[in-house]
């Protein structure tokens, strides 16, 4: 029962009492007596109207309802599953993703991305032949955050497996339900050609069991910023890479260089230094940052040289505690005075 229904009950049952003992009459006392039958009734139909909506009625369709935009907004502004395994239009700001295309696939990832020969963005649409249509909610769980797909291979790890793997289990699943709603798409990726076995490139895992995993209360910012970071995998694009290997030493202090042909630009320091990174930077500045390309005006146009391999278009419509959380957590890191030049 909601809590106004049950201070109601009582405060009627209260006058029907009232009613019982300080009235004489025959009549009064059996009028009083149907109303309490009338209100026994009501009681017992609210009550288990409420139960039954714990296997189908309202409650379990809000309930999937939330989970399902808590999952949209993950994979579309978070944790970049759209970003990558959809089609992207370059020929604007970001490369916005171009409707229609997501979850199909098909983005191929080379030498220019750090990877040892080819890997394609997989078809991540219900589709039963060519996407995900047939995988339980534990393959696909499994796929995401320890990087083992439902055949048992192994994804290579520009698929941030090593990040998702300390996602909490209900983030987890809400993003399974979104993935769940996409349109089928029977796009099919070509399969990946390595030029070294998986298991020199397959990451270490932290967590062992998604029941471990917590996100942290949003009472503690910084944590959960830390949190929300991770998941976004912003220290892959942010951390320069030698030979496959990221410079532990210059976490976050950018320098990943990508080449798309049509332009070439450096991913930026964001550590606080306050010469080289975004030391000088204050909140509100980092968060204008990205509600700047809530406007679609921002992207619209074709930069040319001056674009961005960054989704902003996707970033930017997360939310502003999520995105000042992340801001107050890379104020937390190490400073690294690395300067780095933006289009090389």
């Amino acid at each position: 029962m909601h809590y106004s229904l049950i201070v109601y009950t009582f405060s009627l049952l209260n006058f029907i009492i009232h009613l019982i003992f300080f009235m004489k009459t025959k009549i009064n006392v059996f009028l009083t007596g149907t109303l309490l039958t009338i209100l026994i009734i009501v009681i017992n139909f609210s009550c288990n109207n409420n139960e039954n909506s714990g296997s189908g009625g309202i409650a379990i369709v809000d309930s999937a309802a939330l989970k399902i935009e808590r999952g949209k907004y993950l994979a579309m502004n978070v944790s970049g599953c759209m970003d990558c395994h959809s089609k992207r239009d370059f020929t604007k700001f970001s490369g916005p993703v171009i409707e229609g295309t997501e979850g199909m696939g098909g983005e191929m990832f080379d030498q220019k991305f750090q990877v040892p020969g080819f890997v394609y963005a997989r078809n991540l649409t219900p589709d039963t032949l060519y996407g995900i249509g047939k995988w339980t909610d534990d393959e696909i769980a499994r796929t995401i955050t320890r990087g083992i797909k439902k055949n048992g291979d192994s994804l290579f790890p520009i698929m941030p497996y090593a990040h998702y793997n300390q996602m909490s289990k209900e983030d987890v699943y809400s993003i399974i339900a979104f993935l769940r709603t996409l349109k089928p798409n029977n796009n099919q990726v070509p399969d990946r050609k390595l030029f070294v076995p998986m298991s020199v490139v397959y990451p270490p895992l932290k967590s062992n069991s998604l029941d471990n995993n917590v996100k942290p209360d949003v009472t503690d910012m910084v944590a959960y910023g830390g949190y929300m970071a991770n998941i976004a995998a912003c220290m892959d694009c942010h951390t320069e890479m030698v030979k496959g290997s990221f410079k532990m030493d210059e976490l976050f202090a950018g320098g990943f260089a990508f080449d798309l042909d049509i332009f070439k630009v450096n991913s930026a320091n964001i550590t606080p230094d306050s010469a080289a990174g975004i030391g000088k930077w204050t909140e509100e500045m980092f968060l204008d940052k990205f509600k700047h390309f809530r406007d679609p005006a921002s992207y619209s146009t074709n930069p040319g040289k001056a674009n961005s391999i960054m989704p902003w278009v996707l970033y930017a419509q997360m939310d502003d505690f999520d995105i000042k959380a992340i801001y107050r957590y890379l104020r937390t890191l190490p400073a690294v005075n690395k300067v780095v030049v933006k289009y090389p």
